[in-house]
């Protein structure tokens, strides 16, 4: 047994989702020896700037030794990881590790993954889950093996997804309940109070709902699959990476990302894709089983605004659809 002040923890991790549970051990008053995190990454139109991820600007903030490794087989990195003694690792929002990485501390290394695992393995669990229509998800700590994402369960947290969250809500309630999930883990692995269970598979006749990365392909909304399934869709995806549509009007073509909109039942008098609006406040898409209301857009090229300030500045000059 080990108390949490001489336990010796590697932090892995890149996006803001893992910074709070960084923050939790650190404040917590765990010792973080080192931070393992994405090397810095181009931005900017020329890509010559250099910006550091929200786990390396925190870890630096309060002094920690950060690695970032191009390759995480890199014999250098494996020696500087070797060097920090760690006696378990901590993985939120990273890349799979290669076994020689994940089997280094004599604790183990787990992660903390935003589902009730084994639902929903993948890069983007919180975004399939609102697109899947879900009314329940979670958070799942599990010790890293082989295959991606199917370790031994630790400790799960179900959480509630309301009808009106998109993917950016949840991710931040997700977020915050997941800095409390790694230190309760922590504790547990520092006793050596550990019961793990194993996830069930398709051969205990569970369906698995994956949840691969999203791509702008991936974003593209689907009008004629229905007005719920729509709704989903793009709060799934509010508000990043967004759903999106083309605009059609006449031979013209724009993309239109879509952020928010309102489900509303009703018989549609118009073929699919058909946007009705009034010129000033409103416009519906009609569906196969109803409309749905959007509430903030954004045309290619200009800024997100909401439907009223859109409709002030756009004028058709004939019948519009989306596709």
């Amino acid at each position: 047994m080990l108390s949490k002040s001489s336990l010796r923890i590697v932090f892995m991790g890149t996006p803001d989702f893992a910074v709070e549970s960084l923050r939790s051990l650190v404040e917590g008053g765990y010792q973080v020896v080192g931070v393992v995190t994405m090397p810095d990454k181009p931005v900017g139109r020329h890509q010559t700037v250099l910006q550091a991820s929200p786990v390396k600007r925190y870890a630096e903030e309060k002094g920690l030794p950060v690695l970032q490794p191009e390759k995480l087989k890199d014999p250098v990195f494996l020696e500087q990881l070797r060097a920090l003694r760690a006696d378990l690792q901590v993985v939120v929002a990273f890349r799979m590790l290669p076994e020689v990485v994940w089997a280094m501390p004599p604790m183990g290394t787990f992660n903390l993954h935003a589902s009730l695992l084994p639902q929903y393995r993948g890069a983007a669990p919180i975004n399939w889950a609102i697109i899947n229509g879900e009314t329940e998800t979670g958070l799942t700590t599990f010790f890293l093996q082989h295959e991606i994402d199917t370790g031994n369960i630790i400790r799960q947290v179900r959480v509630p997804v309301a009808p009106t969250d998109n993917a950016g809500d949840l991710h931040d309630r997700l977020m915050q309940l997941g800095g409390a999930l790694v230190t309760e883990t922590v504790d547990l692995i520092a006793r050596g109070d550990v019961q793990t269970v194993a996830q069930p598979s398709p051969a205990d006749g569970i369906a698995l709902k994956p949840a691969p990365k999203i791509f702008k392909e991936t974003c593209r909304i689907a009008w004629c699959e229905g007005v719920k399934r729509a709704y989903d869709f793009i709060r799934g995806l509010s508000p990043y990476p967004a759903a999106w549509t083309e605009l059609v009007e006449g031979d013209k073509r724009l993309i239109l990302k879509v952020y928010a909109a309102e489900m509303e039942t009703a018989v549609p008098g118009e073929p699919v894709g058909t946007l009705v609006t009034d010129g000033r406040s409103a416009m519906r898409v009609a569906l196969p089983d109803g409309y749905l209301r959007l509430l903030s857009v954004q045309l290619a090229g200009k800024k997100r605004m909401d439907i009223a300030d859109f409709l002030r500045g756009f004028h058709p000059s004939g019948p519009l659809r989306v596709e």
